[in-house]
């Protein structure tokens, strides 16, 4: 099942829908007690999970046109992101990849939904990098699992744009600030369960800048696959339901092309993780 979070015409209040090619039906109407956010679905469990597809399966459909999207996974627990896991990217940056996975949290006002617009002053960075990334969702509580059993633990993916400030990266010994601007988390534009995606590690990656493709790759290349990653964070802290684990970038940046490409004034971005869909950021620069 596909999930996402829109303010539908009419209503400024996200809501929790299912979405798919007839359109959205609102989670909460679909019986008493039905779950309001992603998270309370994701903490009910495959019963509630099921019950919600069978009612969704004969619940009335809306038309999505005007919605407005928020993150698709909105709130959660943290958000683990992982760098340098794709060995062209590491090498493009000019940095190593390291024995073990380099692990930081993004803040959660950096958290944005599809199609929308994210801004930032022209005084704090004028180079802003793209980053395309297959988010993971945590579903059942995970501590000490093992790479064979880690994928048990997945509820579901989503699509994640990594949207980095390079200057203030190279400047500064931890990453968590220059990724963690307001609105430079995009995800979605949906939340995908995991029976949709049979192998996470064979799926294509991209990104579009302005019309342009300048990341297109597949998750094969990942250096450490999502179930290592799940159960090397495992070891040292229990991964709760609901948490959002962002798995790295392929090669493609803009700050390692000649001439280097940023996000500028009036770009369009637009990443995408095959299976799950496109995920779309409009840019704006304050002077």
């Amino acid at each position: 099942m596909r999930f996402a979070h829109v303010s539908l015409p009419g209503s400024a209040t996200p809501q929790l829908v299912t979405v798919d090619d007839d359109g959205a039906a609102v989670v909460s109407l679909l019986f008493d007690g039905a779950p309001v956010t992603l998270n309370e679905l994701i903490e009910g469990g495959d019963e509630l999970l099921d019950r919600v597809r069978e009612a969704a399966s004969t619940a009335p459909r809306l038309a999505l046109d005007g919605a407005v999207y928020g993150p698709a996974v909105p709130q959660p627990p943290v958000i683990l992101a992982v760098g340098l896991n794709y060995a062209a990217h590491s090498s493009e940056l000019g940095l190593k990849t390291d024995t073990a996975p380099t692990v930081f949290v993004l803040w959660p006002n950096s958290l944005a939904g599809h199609d929308g617009t994210t801004s930032w002053p022209r005084t704090l960075s004028e180079s802003v990098d793209y980053e395309a990334e297959l988010g993971v969702i945590i579903g059942r509580p995970a501590k000490d699992v093992t790479p064979e059993s880690a994928l048990d633990h997945v509820w579901g993916y989503t699509v994640v744009n990594d949207i980095t400030a390079r200057d203030i990266q190279f400047a500064e010994a931890q990453w968590s600030r220059c990724k963690s601007f307001d609105g430079f988390t995009p995800v979605g534009p949906v939340a995908v369960t995991a029976d949709e995606i049979p192998d996470p590690q064979d799926l294509r990656i991209w990104t579009v800048l302005d019309g342009h493709t300048l990341q297109d790759a597949s998750t094969s290349q990942m250096v450490r696959p999502v179930s290592t990653l799940i159960a090397h964070l495992s070891a040292s802290v229990t991964l709760l339901p609901g948490t959002l684990i962002s798995t790295g970038s392929p090669g493609g940046a803009g700050y390692s092309r000649d001439p280097q490409v940023f996000l500028r004034d009036r770009s369009t971005v637009t990443v995408g993780v095959e299976g799950i869909g496109e995920l779309k950021t409009h840019c704006r620069i304050i002077d």
